[in-house]
């Protein structure tokens, strides 16, 4: 076999590039639009160059599930790479979900080549004359913060870190560059990779010191200031200001369909994740780090209470339309918010402890009697069969344990989860795209392979993630993860959804709604078979607490993912 040394190319700078600017892995589904990058992976192996590594992953929606995951853990930008249009098709959902949660993903895809000549990667397959859009990255722009197109070599090492640091800067999000092949096959000019500054983010947004002395003076007037936050947990410093915040100036707090750990389940002025007993006779509320505080018809606060928004992006100016009340809005990080909240009150409420200590004792009486109803309907649930959501949450969160992470898209029980630290429970983006979880939970075991994982999905969410892909990377990258399936054999909140709409209407009195049933199912626990992994069904209450035990020791000792296929209610 001959030897042949190329050029170094621009490939190689993509590759160079990404590793100066901190990106471990690179999660890639590969087509022939890759052929200059793999051979700079090579060449990067074999010559002791920096590089991140690459990573086969069978399904682009794994790759993208992945990298949120890889971020929900480190907070370091991740890296994607697809196949041409095909690719970024399949990877636009998690895009959509990367973009609601303010995740930074740099989304690369080769672009099929452009000439029909004889230059290195020209069109050399009959599929590239169909694979070329007019606009590639038209089916994304609207869920990216930046896109381009790589356009000359030399510019490989700027166009790199440019997106990067667009990424990582407040809000984050996900960004798109497209490769095309004749250009990354480039030859760099004078041989050499270019090797530029290291491209920074811009600092987080600080609080205006004017608007926050104005919450300020709001609360210290208020009998009922609540706050009403749904991702400030992705903040972990966030979530100790919020805890001292709350506890010392007795402010009511709701996680309103949390997606993070935002405060403590056992913190005294937590009342839940509905904002529905929080807005009850509350006079100032502070929303932060929240798209959806309430719904509007059904649970508008008073017309004379007044609302501040804070958050990087406090009115969601990429939602084409939100309109609650406004009386202010700060754009800040919200732990730097929090804590300059705190740091001006201290004065305002000097001479007031008689009044916030009685505030203190009213709201954890609410607390304690939320709490109480939390432990009442798992009391009155535990013997059904099929088993119902609050039974089955209560379970895994015994053999979750205090430092055990879950993943949850859609089917948990919310208000028995019993959480107490940050960065131990994520759920489904906003824009609620399935299928990120089983990819996701890869991700984060990846960043750290100590911790117990746990997925939480409904049966069609299982569907929705490609299972066989997840369950391949799981035993190719030995990162074992426990995996539940809530199965009601039905798309349960289709089916609510309907009879909540048209309560009395045939499809309430029907006893089969319409596209909303999913059996016969299949058998689910058998698909993590195929790659190594241990598979269970349970149908019996009595059975749950065993077969979570006992897939727990498969994970943790046995180093082999697990999956329970648990029967439980229909809606």
């Amino acid at each position: 076999m001959n030897k042949t040394s190329y050029a170094l190319q621009a490939g190689d700078a993509v590759v160079a590039s990404l590793a100066k600017h901190g990106v471990e892995y690179f999660f890639g589904n590969a087509g022939t639009d890759f052929a200059p990058l793999i051979e700079a992976f090579s060449r990067a192996a074999a010559e002791g160059m920096p590089s991140p590594l690459p990573v086969t992953v069978p399904h682009e929606n794994t790759a993208m599930g992945m990298a949120y995951g890889y971020y929900l853990a480190t907070g370091r930008p991740q890296a994607v790479m697809t196949h041409v249009t095909v690719g970024t098709a399949n990877a636009t959902l998690g895009v959509m979900n990367a973009e609601r949660q303010n995740v930074p993903i740099l989304l690369m895809a080769g672009r099929t080549p452009i000439s029909e000549g004889n230059a290195r990667g020209a069109r050399s397959r009959h599929i590239h004359w169909a694979q070329e859009s007019f606009d590639q990255a038209a089916m994304l722009r609207e869920y990216t913060k930046w896109d381009y197109e790589l356009r000359r070599p030399e510019m490989a090492d700027d166009v790199i870190g440019r997106g990067l640091s667009i990424a990582m800067t407040e809000p984050r999000g996900p960004v798109y560059l497209t490769l095309p092949r004749e250009v990354i096959a480039t030859e760099l000019p004078g041989g050499k990779i270019p090797n530029g500054p290291v491209y920074k983010a811009a600092t987080a947004p600080a609080p205006d010191p004017a608007a926050i002395e104005q919450v300020a003076k709001l609360i210290a007037k208020a009998k009922r200031p609540v706050i009403i936050t749904t991702n400030l947990g992705a903040n972990h410093d966030a979530v100790a200001a919020l805890d001292v915040l709350a506890d010392e100036c007795a402010i009511t707090v709701a996680a309103n369909w949390p997606r993070y750990v935002n405060i403590r389940a056992d913190h005294p002025m937590y009342l839940g994740v509905d904002s529905k007993l929080a807005l009850e006779g509350a006079d100032v509320i502070i929303v932060i780090e929240c798209d959806v505080p309430w719904t509007p018809s059904t649970d508008n606060p008073g017309p004379d209470v007044a609302v501040i928004h804070i958050g990087a992006d406090p009115l969601f100016s990429n939602y084409p339309i939100r309109t609650f009340p406004t009386d202010l809005a700060i754009t800040s990080d919200p732990a730097a918010a929090l804590r300059e909240i705190h740091r001006a009150l201290g004065p305002l409420l000097a001479g007031q402890a008689d009044k916030i200590d009685a505030r203190h004792r009213e709201v954890r009486a609410r607390h304690d009697a939320y709490i109480a109803g939390v432990a009442e309907e798992l009391k009155n649930r535990s013997a059904e069969k099929p088993m119902s959501r609050a039974f089955v949450t209560a379970a895994i969160e015994k053999i979750r344990g205090t430092d055990g992470i879950l993943l949850n898209e859609s089917p948990v029980s919310q208000g028995h989860l019993t959480h107490t630290r940050p960065g131990t429970y994520f759920s489904s983006s906003a824009v609620g795209g399935l299928g990120w979880a089983l990819g996701a939970s890869l991700g984060i075991k990846l960043a750290d392979r100590s911790r117990f994982i746990m997925t939480a999905v409904g049966d069609g969410s299982y569907m929705f993630n490609n299972p066989t892909s997840a369950h391949q990377m799981s035993r190719a990258m030995e990162l074992p993860t426990l995996t539940i399936i809530f199965n009601n054999l039905m798309w349960g909140a289709v089916s609510r959804a309907t009879k909540a709409m048209y309560p009395g209407g045939y499809a309430s009195r029907s006893n089969r709604v319409p596209l909303t049933h999913l059996d016969p199912a299949p058998d689910y626990e058998v698909v993590v078979t195929a790659s190594g992994g241990y598979g269970a069904k349970v149908e019996e209450p009595d059975d749950l607490m065993p077969a979570l035990e006992k897939a727990r020791d498969v994970v943790i000792n046995k180093k082999r993912p697990a999956v329970l296929n648990v029967m439980t209610e229909g809606v």
